[in-house]
């Protein structure tokens, strides 16, 4: 039995002597320092004095001539609260003091910080990152954004011992990290980019080696640097990823690494394929063929899961590897009956997913894997028949072939599938729901599942919770917007040479034409439209459009132009919030650079504004203002940008749309969304009026009689000009044509202008055929244009300038208005129409 060694008595003695020796020496020299430390601070060195009194508080910060001395310096120095605060946070490891600087340099006196900023950097990388909270890495980031002395040190520092200092600096945290690659970036720090490019080499390779010293980067932090780099300096630096660092990179796409890490490693290894060329390529091939041969459980899943990230990444290279002879042949038997962890068999459905990009490699999961992503659907465990289900409905929904037979029909039923997605939607969570989502937004391409989804009213609340609760998750949202999206659009309007193409292209693949299925008609899209508006969608769709993802937002203006179609829906949507997110995104598109922005959100804006009472819509002290609605209304009815507007194949409706919301908001009581068309538009309005489509003719006259009540409309037709002559003989026109929308409105301009402006009436006089085209209007079989026509002409006849009265008179006359007139008025009850009509007859009879 082993007994513990105990030194003899005189040993002992001389230990605790010279402890004490030690002890004493240390005191004297932490005093020494202190004291010198108050003298250089006095003398106006206060960096020397700081480091002084770093080097005594390493000693004995317990010391009373330290502690004097830390009191002295502080107060010589009380203009510098910063610097007090990374004092008391580093050399006491007071970490409330360091809470205190990070607010500090979050508020608005983080600006007087600069005279100190880099003397606390160095108070803070002076002592060892393990002793220091958390705190040191945003002090150290946010002293380096704001104080070029500071970035002017890491750049010093960096250039004079790289290594050194950036094993200092990189535990210190992910932002402090980051400096360092903002830093060697910035040649505006370096003396030539020689010394630059050097410094850059060196600082990749030693986030490689970080990467690489235990083949995982749990934190992200190394691939970031990485990264960051690599896409600052694509072609030179990949140089330095050779087959090691290859295999530490894949290693990264491990999926038991958080999503963060297995996200910035496909980013390094995108833009290494970028360029990498057959380098790459061998070293892809090289990794996968390994790890597989090896058929153990680590590595298949390492082998799968890179694949499965990679796909997307470099589709052409990992379909030849999964087509490979022999790949699947030999892997499925293994998964039937070896490796009962389920993670192997998690990772080789993320790979078979993936795959699923590729038509060729569909046809062999359709042919080799079928029978085992059934059984997985029925018997897996967690995510996996979520997971087994989505491949199938991508497999089914694409026409997959098994072999060289086409699937038969019980391979493309997918109702069973769709319950099941159904089911797991509304009980699970994470992964499985984005599972999930992707299945039905696969298995809703089809005309029945569309049809079964939208009348399941329990089925819609469901998604929209989901979508409710993963409003971070992008691969949810985009997913249950697909579904929606496809649930809720109309089958395009194909004209007759557009259905010849069609059936050529048949023909060409060797199909027979078919016929759209009965239920993409628009009856019922408008009916499954109906249940989605019912259920709440718009409410959801401006919670998920808080940010600015492309993908959300045209998914948005999408549903939402199709949601507008029924007239009976906007109300309900414009409840919903519809108004403010369509003039949001509209908007957003005006101001976009690209020539093919999206007018889904204004078409769909549009839709809505023909509807709905501007006064409602538009309250007064509430955003957005009726003036935001005006500018993509207008945008809808421009030509392309350069083009002229008969020269280019415009969606006529859109325009069509536009002219009647323009019409509806000039009708406003408040005159600034008329002023703002009429300046915006007037003259596209008015060459729309010219053109030969009867139905924007008559739209764009409905908009103008709308906007002459406003003096800035009407005095273009009154001012005189031979333009406003152009104008006027043009509205004349307009009461002559055969369409009687047109007619109404054209007879409603003119008796709005003949009621305010004598030298309207002056100029139609001068018109020969004026008289006879009013008398006419007054013989319409319209009540409305009758009323139109007898307030114009009773307006020129009972002109209140005497002489132009007298003219308007005998031209009636001319063309006998009185007997015209009587006529008219024979044909009518109506009160107001008589009392007009006889105050013109009293007139003329005169």
């Amino acid at each position: 039995m082993s007994t513990a060694f105990t030194a003899p008595a005189p040993l002992m003695s001389k230990m605790a002597a010279l402890q004490r020796m030690t002890r004493k020496l240390s005191e004297e020299r932490a005093s020494h320092l202190a004291k010198e430390a108050v003298e250089l601070s006095h003398s106006g060195d206060k960096v020397q004095a700081s480091r002084k009194l770093r080097e005594a508080a390493a000693l004995g910060h317990d010391n009373p001539d330290v502690q004097s001395a830390f009191l002295a310096i502080h107060n010589d120095q009380i203009g510098s609260p910063l610097r007090d605060l990374c004092r008391r946070y580093a050399l006491y490891h007071n970490n409330a003091a360091g809470d205190e600087a990070v607010n500090y340099l979050k508020s608005s006196d983080a600006s007087n910080a600069a005279p100190v900023a880099l003397e606390c950097l160095q108070i803070i990388l002076e002592n060892q990152a393990a002793t220091l909270s958390s705190a040191q890495d945003f002090i150290i980031a946010e002293l380096a954004r704001q104080s070029q002395p500071v970035r002017q040190y890491f750049a010093s520092e960096l250039h004079a011992s790289t290594t050194e200092f950036f094993d200092n600096v990189y535990e210190r945290g992910d932002d402090a990290a980051n400096c360092l690659r903002s830093v060697v970036l910035d040649d505006k720090l370096w003396s030539s980019e020689d010394v630059r490019l050097r410094v850059e080499d060196d600082l990749f390779q030693l986030f490689l080696a970080k990467l690489m010293e235990t083949g995982h980067d749990h934190d992200g932090r190394a691939l970031k640097g990485i990264a960051l780099l690599l896409m600052a300096d694509t072609l030179r630096l990949h140089t330095f990823i050779d087959e090691e660092a290859f295999e530490a990179l894949m290693g990264s796409l491990d999926p038991r690494l958080p999503p963060e890490v297995r996200g910035q490693a496909t980013l390094v290894l995108s833009k290494f394929f970028e360029v990498a060329e057959t380098t790459g390529q061998d070293f892809l091939y090289r990794y996968i063929r390994k790890h597989v041969e090896r058929q153990k459980g680590d590595d298949l899943i390492l082998a799968f899961s890179a694949g499965a990230h990679l796909f997307p990444v470099v589709p052409s290279m990992m379909a030849h590897l999964f087509l490979t002879d022999g790949f699947l042949v030999s892997i499925m038997p293994l998964l039937r009956r070896q490796f009962g962890s389920p993670t192997v068999h998690d990772a080789f459905l993320m790979l078979v997913n993936a795959a699923c990009l590729d038509g060729a490699c569909r046809a062999a999961i359709a042919q080799y894997c079928s029978t085992w992503l059934a059984h997985k659907v029925s018997n897996g465990t967690g995510k996996q028949p979520s997971m087994a289900a989505t491949i199938l409905a991508k497999l089914r929904t694409s026409g997959a072939k098994a072999g060289d037979q086409r699937a038969n029909r019980a391979d493309e039923d997918v109702s069973e599938l769709v319950d099941l997605f159904k089911s797991t939607l509304s009980v699970e969570e994470g992964r499985n729901v984005s599972d999930s989502i992707e299945g039905l937004a696969y298995t809703s391409l089809k005309p029945e599942v569309k049809e079964s989804l939208a009348q399941d009213r329990a089925f819609l609340k469901s998604l929209l919770e989901t979508l409710n609760a993963n409003q971070d998750s992008p691969e949810v949202i985009v997913g249950g917007l697909s579904i929606i999206s496809n649930l809720t659009q109309y089958a395009p309007n194909l004209s007759e040479e557009q259905k010849r193409i069609s059936q050529l292209k048949a023909y060409a693949n060797a199909t027979t034409p078919s016929e759209p299925s009965p239920l993409e008609n628009d009856d019922h899209v408008r009916a499954r439209c109906s249940a989605v508006v019912e259920a709440g969608v718009v409410a959801t769709l401006s919670k998920l459009n808080k940010g600015r993802s492309p993908a959300t937002t045209q998914l948005t203006d999408r549903i939402l132009l199709s949601l507008s179609k029924n007239p009976k829906d906007r109300g309900r949507m414009a409840q919903q919030g519809a108004v403010k997110l369509l003039i949001m995104h509209a908007l957003r598109n005006l101001e976009s650079s690209e020539n093919n922005a999206s007018t889904e959100a204004a078409q769909a804006l549009a839709r809505l504004l023909i509807s709905l009472n501007p006064a409602h819509a538009f309250a007064a002290g509430s955003t957005p203002n009726i003036t935001d609605a005006v500018p993509p209304l207008v945008a809808l009815i421009k030509a392309p940008r350069g083009q002229p507007l008969s020269d280019q194949p415009r969606d006529l409706l859109a325009v069509f749309e536009s002219l009647l919301a323009l019409t509806n908001l000039a009708s406003a009581p408040e005159p600034t969304a008329a002023n703002g068309i009429i300046k915006s538009a007037w003259e596209e309005v008015e060459d729309l009026l010219l053109g030969n489509n009867n139905m924007l003719r008559r739209a764009a006259c409905e908009l103008i009689c709308n906007l002459t009540v406003h003096p800035a409309a009407a005095e273009k037709f009154a001012d005189g000009s031979g333009r406003g002559t152009q104008r006027l003989h043009l509205l004349v026109a307009m009461a002559d044509v055969d369409d009687l929308p047109t007619r109404r409105a054209a007879g409603g301009a003119l008796a709005m202008l003949t009621e305010q402006y004598s030298s309207v009436v002056s100029t139609l006089l001068e018109f020969e055929r004026t008289p006879e085209i009013l008398l006419e209007l007054c013989h319409d079989d319209d009540p409305g244009a009758v009323h139109r026509g007898l307030v114009v002409v009773r307006n020129m006849v009972c002109e209140d300038d005497p002489a132009l009265a007298k003219k308007a008179r005998v031209a009636f006359k001319s063309h006998d208005a009185v007997e015209e007139l009587k006529t008219c008025l024979k044909k009518t009850n109506d009160p107001t129409l008589l009392q007009i009509g006889v105050e013109a007859l009293k007139v003329l009879v005169e």
